[in-house]
């Protein structure tokens, strides 16, 4: 099968080869999918895309005119694809449903760790040859009241971490299906009322979108810790701002950001123009902002390229997907007439 890669890091390619086998003709971009390199999928069949790319509807229609019959995401949501685009056109869709969900969650607690202990301050207190103490109290999680929001695999990893430093752990999962031994379901309300540490292990959907906002955050305890290593737009950014300017965020650690598209995955230390909302959160000495590499392991990356690879093997063999598909039930129908795409 050939296929166009966007998107792609250099130390990505090295776990794609192992994967691929020289199996399948992979073009290899650094470029992200748009309308202005949509082009180089012409004549393959499929794409392999990353989540900032842009996979909208008039993309895909772009890619549907140039012969493209697949579309694989290297990541586990696919809120950045026009499904309903993709189905009218009969493009099929595989994500990464899981890879290595040890690796989200150990960031996530990791964040967690470090806003608590002050390490990132007293480490570039440490590079002045400051070693004084002074500013560097921090707090147990032992004895803690740690809320999941999201059990799926991430949250369960995450969880299970927790468990193991001795915090109680509750949760909230909008499917209420997903229950751990040492982790109390609870409804919303109550795990942001009695949470010390609230962790988001959730995909991005409309019922989703902004979870957390002034009606949320008002009910969190003064000086929660907030960690989210999800989807940006969980979190309502400039609600996020006020709750650390009136205290009621006590810590707040992003490895995503809502209006990371363009930015994150980048270097643009060189811009004479920064995200404004971005350097103001990046002000407070309780905020840890990381650049989206909750997923960046040797095992997730593999894990990733060699699910995608499956994908490619599975419909080269015109088999389905199984649980990597994310297409609608309209996926395998054609538009009637072009205005019924548009419609």
């Amino acid at each position: 099968m050939k296929a166009v890669a966007y998107s792609i890091k250099p130390f990505e390619k090295e776990y794609l080869a192992k994967a691929n086998q020289k199996k399948h003709d992979i073009t290899l971009i650094s470029n992200p999918l748009g309308p202005d390199t949509v082009t180089y999928a012409e004549g393959k069949d499929a794409v392999i895309v990353f989540i900032n790319d842009d996979v909208s509807g008039a993309v895909i229609e772009t890619l549907a005119a140039l012969g493209v019959r697949y579309i694989i995401t290297r990541s586990s949501g696919t809120d950045h694809i026009d499904k309903p685009a993709a189905a009218a056109y009969g493009i099929k869709i595989a994500s990464v449903p899981a890879y290595s969900p040890q690796a989200i969650a150990e960031q996530s607690v990791a964040m967690a760790l470090a806003l608590s202990r002050q390490l990132v301050k007293a480490d570039r207190q440490s590079h002045d040859f400051n070693f004084s103490n002074d500013g560097l109290i921090g707090f147990n999680f032992a004895g803690k009241t740690v809320g999941i929001i999201g059990i799926g695999q991430t949250g369960q990893a995450a969880a299970a971490i927790y468990h193991g430093m001795g915090s109680h752990l509750v949760s909230y999962d909008i499917n209420n299906s997903r229950h751990l031994r040492f982790v109390k379901p609870v409804a919303l309300e109550t795990l942001l009322n009695s949470s010390d540490v609230i962790s988001l292990h959730l995909p991005l959907s409309p019922e989703t979108r902004h979870l957390i906002q002034k009606e949320t955050l008002d009910q969190m305890k003064d000086g929660v810790m907030l960690i989210n290593t999800s989807r940006g737009a969980l979190l309502n950014t400039n609600d996020i701002l006020s709750a650390l300017k009136s205290g009621k965020l006590g810590y707040l650690g992003m490895d995503v950001y809502e209006f990371e598209k363009g930015l994150f995955f980048g270097d643009h230390q060189k811009d004479l123009v920064k995200d404004p909302l971005l350097q103001y959160l990046m002000n407070f000495p309780n905020v840890l902002i990381t650049p989206h590499q909750a997923y960046l392991t040797k095992e997730a990356l593999q894990e990733i390229a060699d699910q995608t690879i499956r994908s490619l093997d599975l419909w080269q063999q015109n088999k389905c997907v199984g649980k990597a598909c994310a297409c609608s039930r309209e996926c395998n129908k054609t538009p009637k007439s072009e205005d019924s795409v548009h419609s």
